[in-house]
């Protein structure tokens, strides 16, 4: 797995990248190709470790924080295999064949797959405006996201708010079939 490192706030050491080097590569087994990215930022005296993984066109991605990087590493790593054996039924199709036969660590009377529900569909005309309006309309419904047409480029776009209070935008890249 082709892993890239980024560091914010902090610096990291040799050993922690072997570490990470080490533990992303048990994920070997799941992906044919796969790239990595870990991204370690320090805040006062706590470190948060955000491991991504893109492989098969899926994203995988899980964020800790601890009061130690080693700690946040290990967390963060046990999460992301936590996710991939609990959906291992639906990831089957994308990921290695025969990835699940020697996955250890949990039994399969442990893994418990849980059904998607949609409890509700909703229709609505989607309006063109810029971000900013977009952004203030999400605020004045009092929503986490909302989506909308930019006026800009005529993409369907979504606006949300961040846990840290900012906002955030997704753009479609292109669309594929």
């Amino acid at each position: 797995m082709n892993i890239t490192f980024t560091s914010r706030k902090t610096t990291l050491d040799d050993k922690f990248r072997e570490r990470a080097q080490k533990k992303l590569d048990k994920f070997d087994r799941f992906f044919e190709d796969a790239n990595g990215s870990v991204t370690v930022t320090q805040e006062r005296n706590r470190y948060t470790v955000e491991v991504t993984i893109k492989a098969s066109g899926m994203f995988y991605r899980a964020e800790k924080t601890t009061t130690e990087m080693f700690d946040s590493l290990e967390s963060v790593t046990d999460s992301l295999f936590r996710q991939i054996i609990k959906n291992k039924t639906r990831l089957e199709k994308r990921l290695r064949v025969g990835a699940f036969q020697e996955a250890p660590g949990m039994s399969a009377d442990e893994v418990v797959d849980e059904e998607y529900r949609v409890v509700k569909s909703k229709r609505f005309s989607v309006k063109q405006m810029m971000v900013d309006e977009a952004i203030l309309q999400m605020n004045m419904l009092d929503h986490e996201f909302f989506l909308f047409r930019n006026g800009e480029n005529g993409n369907i776009n979504l606006v949300y708010k961040r846990k840290d209070g900012n906002y955030g935008l997704i753009e479609p890249d292109e669309l594929t079939y």
